[in-house]
């Protein structure tokens, strides 16, 4: 645990700007987020697209799998904001996000994603423990995404998160002292019939050296578990002041949030 609670602005600032785009993080910048998250996926050119989810419907005017699509295909396609109208914002490239951080202070919070629609990580029981079942990867990802990184000279404010194991083994083999962070969710823990602080040993297992949980499993004991696990916590994705006050009381290292003008304010920070 780091002592102080740093913000993350998620995909931006998915409530107040068209998400995973320079316009949102641009001005999560000018809130002094400490961190950028967004998320990747590989394009049909092996270009790394910032984009959430593995299809174009849903966020963009344009449709169909991300991996079918080129680059140049995505930087036609127009971003939806929150209400879902279009917007003049394009999908953006990693390195055109990287060009925007390089010169802040902020943090990068990289989430590899998968290429298949609603196929990720799931966690099954197995001789009473809980075990997990891999998703499919994009081949090659890891190796682009981290040569990015150390191209821009950000590879150091980067932490690499995924809710994939496998994924985080594999940026740990290629750099073996990179932050990484497994994700987990309620469902997963659901799934595993576990406990929350089953995540954190999960975290341990896979070799990160954070732990990012949905907020809604956080509580006391999981806090003191991550520190004596000797593991960063992060929680996400907390929109509602009052919940924002109960994960910063309780010491969580990262709060990240769709509303960070929010959690700026909840942080103590001046405007």
């Amino acid at each position: 645990m780091t002592g102080r609670t740093r913000l993350a602005a998620h995909r931006g600032g998915a409530a107040l700007w068209a998400e995973n785009s320079l316009l949102a993080f641009r001005n999560a910048l000018g809130l002094d987020s400490d961190l950028i998250e967004f998320d990747v996926h590989l394009t049909a050119d092996g270009a790394l697209a910032v984009i959430h989810d593995p299809t174009l419907d849903r966020t963009t005017s344009a449709s169909g799998p991300v991996a079918a699509h080129t680059a140049a295909d995505l930087g036609r396609a127009r971003l939806r904001g929150p209400d879902g109208a279009l917007t003049d914002e394009r999908v953006p490239l990693l390195d055109e996000v990287l060009a925007l951080v390089a010169p802040s202070r902020a943090g990068l919070l990289v989430e590899v994603k998968g290429p298949v629609a609603g196929v990720g990580v799931r966690y099954e029981r197995r001789g009473g423990r809980a075990a997990a079942v891999p998703g499919p990867r994009y081949e090659g990802l890891e190796e682009r995404l981290i040569a990015s990184l150390r191209g821009a000279g950000l590879l150091s404010r980067a932490t690499i998160m995924a809710f994939n194991p496998d994924v985080v083994a594999a940026v740990r083999a290629l750099v073996p002292g990179q932050r990484t962070t497994l994700l987990v969710s309620a469902h997963h823990i659901g799934q595993a019939d576990a406990r929350p602080t089953d995540a954190l040993d999960w975290a341990v297992a896979a070799g990160a050296t954070d732990a990012g949980l949905q907020y809604t499993l956080v509580n006391e004991a999981v806090v003191t578990a991550a520190r004596a696990a000797g593991l960063l916590l992060g929680v996400w994705t907390v929109n509602a002041e009052r919940a924002m006050r109960r994960l910063v009381e309780l010491g969580v290292d990262v709060l990240t949030t769709d509303r960070p003008d929010v959690a700026k304010r909840v942080l103590g920070r001046a405007s």
